[in-house]
């Protein structure tokens, strides 16, 4: 043993030979202590000890463990499981399905929190006894406080089912909300269905009931239907305020695309006092969008978004204005102090139209122009016509100052991959409102871009099944209720303030 000793010192040397004695004597040293305190520790408090760490373990697991290709980590298991391919299989198992599954898990718990109500504030100190003592001592304005007190109220809507009926009790609950469109006043929605056999059915119901408890509305729909699609909806006002209802039909086969009037008296009993309206088609190639316009300076006019053109029709005369773009037009508006419509572009184009300008060769009557990274799908200008709220395709949501064509806020947390989905501006309650893919609807604070409040489906998340939204301070009319309508599937909720 000493030869070999003394060998080992000579070719390693000592210092090395030092620290490998070192080491067996700690390893030994750590065993024993291990073993000793397994001894010394109670059964009670080693199975307590197991248990904390094999929960630390679990929780942790999917964010340490390696990501593996072609394999799915299960927490709960524990272990790996390979991916399959989604054909000739039994029980596939894919991420698109793990993603769905984790998805569906998710607006489970946030039903269950709203049905809890379990609401969490929107804002730090942001409560309404401190609220109402700071404008009572007049540390707040009238119009931060009124925002404020939307906000609190947003927080606090319940979802409620509202019955809807009809005289014809056959059709109600039937076909599918694929459109829900409120007039100026708020007493009214237009509504698109899909019908079972393929194509669209139109209807109008009355907002009145939802001011009782028993939150009910009716229904009058009629036989006006067809089997092409409906791109946009708008309200128009040829005769009188909301007098009729713009419809952009797509074309099928050898049927062209046409854009439609149909005055609202088509819908019995819709408005007391109706007189037959004057029902016009005119034949356009797919339109993608269109507009009515209530500027006086152009007045019987609406405007539809073609591919590569924009098309101005005087609802009377027939007469028409062509604009040449570079891109579809998927979404548009008219300003109403400025005779200014305002398009947005498959290209993510935003450009203002200056309908005073006769010449329409080159670039100069655009107005404003501007670009997002991805197709605009929405823009509402606000009130001021000064700013322009504009949604694309990657989820972004944008405010432009149109004076200096530059962004001014951005509102995160919207979702969308490629769905054609609207923005709802409400300027006297502060508040920003989309529907995003997922099927989310979410509100934010106009103001400060805030996200307020998400509130999910109460159908699982589907492409078919994305909602549509109504929201006012006074549903029904001037003496109305606020708060939100959400149109998905066949039902109709109400959310609406305490």
């Amino acid at each position: 043993m000493k030869k070999r000793g003394s060998y080992i010192r000579e070719r390693y040397g000592r210092n090395s030979y030092r620290q490998n004695s070192a080491c067996r004597w700690n390893r030994r040293r750590s065993s024993n202590e291990r073993y000793g305190a397994e001894t010394s520790h109670s059964p009670q408090s080693s199975d307590s000890s197991t248990r904390a760490f094999s929960s630390a373990s679990s929780s942790d697991a999917s964010s340490s463990v390696p990501e593996l290709p072609g394999f799915y980590f299960d927490p709960e298991k524990n272990r790996y499981f390979r991916l399959l391919p989604g054909h000739n299989n039994c029980n596939p198992l894919t991420r698109e399905i793990i993603q769905q599954k984790e998805r569906e898990n998710r607006r489970l718990k946030l039903l269950e929190e709203e049905d809890m109500q379990k609401k969490k504030t929107t804002r730090i100190g942001l409560n309404p006894l401190p609220l109402l003592n700071k404008r009572q001592l007049g540390l707040l304005y009238s119009t931060n406080y009124c925002r404020l007190v939307h906000e609190l109220r947003v927080n606090c809507m319940q979802r409620k089912k509202v019955e809807i009926q009809s005289p014809d009790s056959s059709v109600v609950g039937t076909d599918h909300f694929k459109f829900i469109v409120a007039d100026t006043a708020r007493e009214r929605i237009f509504t698109v269905n899909d019908v079972e056999h393929g194509g669209c059915k139109y209807g109008i119901i009355n907002l009145s009931g939802l001011g009782t408890k028993a939150l009910t509305v009716e229904m009058y729909d009629n036989l006006y239907f067809t089997n092409r699609k409906v791109n946009s909806v708008c309200w128009a006002s040829l005769t009188h305020p909301d007098s009729h209802v713009l419809l952009c039909l797509m074309g099928i086969a050898e049927t062209p695309g046409c854009a439609s009037l149909l005055p609202a008296s088509l819908f019995s009993n819709t408005r007391p006092g109706d007189q037959p309206g004057m029902l016009c088609s005119f034949k356009i190639s797919t339109a993608w969008s269109c507009a009515w316009c209530l500027n006086p300076q152009a007045n019987n006019c609406f405007s539809t978004g073609l591919s590569r053109r924009v098309l101005i029709t005087n609802a009377v005369t027939g007469h028409r204005q062509v604009y040449g773009t570079n891109s579809d037009v998927l979404t548009q508006q008219f300003a109403t102090q400025s005779p200014l419509l305002f398009n947005g572009c498959r290209s993510g184009e935003v450009f203002a139209i200056d309908l005073r300008h006769r010449s329409r060769k080159g670039q100069g009557w655009k107005a404003a122009r501007f670009f997002h990274d991805s197709a605009v799908t929405s823009a509402q200008v606000l009130q001021d016509e000064q700013h322009l709220m504009a949604a694309d395709m990657s989820g972004k949501i944008k405010l432009w100052d149109l004076r200096a064509n530059k962004c001014v806020k951005q509102y995160e947390g919207h979702n969308n991959e490629y769905a054609y989905l609207p923005l709802h501006v409400h300027e006297e309650e502060g508040l920003l409102i989309a529907v995003g893919q997922d099927c989310y609807t979410r509100i934010w604070s106009l103001c400060d871009t805030h996200l307020l409040r998400t509130i999910p489906s109460p159908y699982p998340s589907s492409k078919d099944d994305i909602p549509s939204v109504v929201f006012s301070s006074h549903l029904g009319g001037p003496q109305g209720v606020p708060g939100l309508l959400l149109a998905v599937r066949q039902d109709l909720y109400c959310f609406s303030y305490n």
